[in-house]
């Protein structure tokens, strides 16, 4: 097919659920992209928060050959060894004691939805199944995970949202407590919020929140989906907070790239689950999970974990200095390589600009342009991109 067709042949064929610009990309290697005509982007978005080992990491790409030789699919019938390796590393690295796959951060919220009822159901009664988010939240598109949901600008045209869910304000503790009831069977927040502008919690507000689940008896969901899997420095986000979940839900990067979520629980949630209850058909995969092995394995690393930390600090540092020195940038937040740059004016034309100058970063909330970088990223390509974002903040 002539790849210089492509940008047409997608507006007549696609649905046009997304604002794609017309180009390409046909490669990727490391923290770079390749459009058809050879042009390398430095990917400040990691398919938003996905490809946090860059692209085309050798060792994924062995480890899904080496699977996808042997067995692509089996249904979750029968057992498969990767998605067992998987399940106990997952539990050997977070809290958890029970996992359940399936293939997106909806679906894993969507799960833990039903998670979260199933347990007030059985433990508190029928009544039990509201559940608290809060304001600037985004927990994803399908319609229990955008009931939960905080942004009502997500909502409109697929109204009315799912019955049983409430909304408070992020760090603000007396919020949760005027929305507490015998009905409420779960919290749901992000440790920083993603697509709400980058807005970390708290950490008095978490050790706060933890405290009102044991007084009255609610279990804690943590949306980990864009700030997980070492995204701001510790392999699970909340281990900054010294405060563990009921539930926790991942996905985005935990296969490299590949379709996955999981939904991660302890003992007391996920036993409430019987067989025929729940189900996800490609949940589990064999490729997918074989690849997200390898994932876990790297991103868990304490070096790794280390550099993400220092080099999210320095990102930071630049990035203070140039709001020091440029008009527009009003504040600076974030943790590890999970950083919003906030103006004072819609940023969607620096962040054009930025793509010109061959720079992908992306919007997060109305004002803020948000900074997802791999993983392995150095200091070096950080120096490339804030240089590139000065550029286009100037031009």
């Amino acid at each position: 097919m002539n790849t210089q067709n492509l940008p047409e042949i997608a507006k007549r064929t696609l649905i046009h659920s997304y604002k794609r610009p017309d180009i390409v990309f046909e490669r990727g290697k490391g923290v770079y992209l390749y459009d058809t005509s050879g042009k390398p982007y430095l990917d400040f978005i990691s398919g938003i928060g996905v490809s946090s080992l860059g692209h085309c990491h050798q060792d994924l790409v062995e480890a899904a050959k080496k699977q996808i030789e042997k067995l692509w699919h089996c249904s979750n019938l029968y057992h498969s060894p990767p998605h067992i390796e998987l399940a106990l590393l997952l539990t050997q690295k977070t809290f958890a004691e029970k996992v359940f796959f399936c293939n997106s951060g909806a679906e894993s919220v969507e799960t833990a939805i039903k998670f979260a009822r199933k347990w007030g159901h059985t433990n508190k009664g029928a009544d039990c199944y509201e559940i608290i988010s809060f304001k600037k939240s985004f927990h994803g598109r399908s319609m229990g995970a955008l009931s939960a949901t905080g942004n009502e600008k997500y909502w409109k045209g697929f109204e009315p949202m799912l019955d049983g869910f409430k909304f408070a304000e992020l760090n603000n503790i007396n919020s949760v407590k005027k929305l507490i009831s015998q009905k409420t069977c779960a919290v749901i927040l992000e440790p920083i919020q993603g697509e709400g502008g980058i807005n970390p919690a708290e950490k008095d507000f978490i050790l706060e929140l933890k405290e009102l689940s044991r007084e009255h008896n609610f279990l804690l969901i943590f949306d980990e989906i864009q700030c997980g899997l070492g995204r701001t420095g510790y392999f699970s986000a909340h281990e900054y907070f010294g405060v563990t979940p009921d539930i926790m839900t991942i996905a985005k990067p935990l296969a490299g790239g590949l379709p996955i979520g999981a939904i991660l629980t302890t003992s007391k949630v996920g036993e409430n689950i019987n067989p025929g209850e729940h189900g996800s058909t490609f949940g589990g995969n064999p490729v997918t999970t074989a690849v997200a092995i390898e994932v876990v394995k790297r991103t868990s690393d304490k070096n790794l974990l280390n550099n993400v930390r220092t080099n999210g600090e320095y990102l930071k540092s630049l990035l203070e200095k140039l709001k020091e020195r440029t008009n527009g940038i009003t504040d600076i937040r974030g943790r590890g390589f999970m950083i919003g740059v906030e103006f004072n004016k819609n940023p969607e034309p620096i962040i054009q600009k930025c793509f010109e100058n061959g720079l992908l970063v992306c919007k997060s909330g109305e004002t803020t342009i948000r900074l997802l970088p791999p993983l392995i990223t150095t200091k070096e390509q950080i120096e490339e991109a804030v240089s590139k974002l000065e550029k286009a903040i100037l031009s």
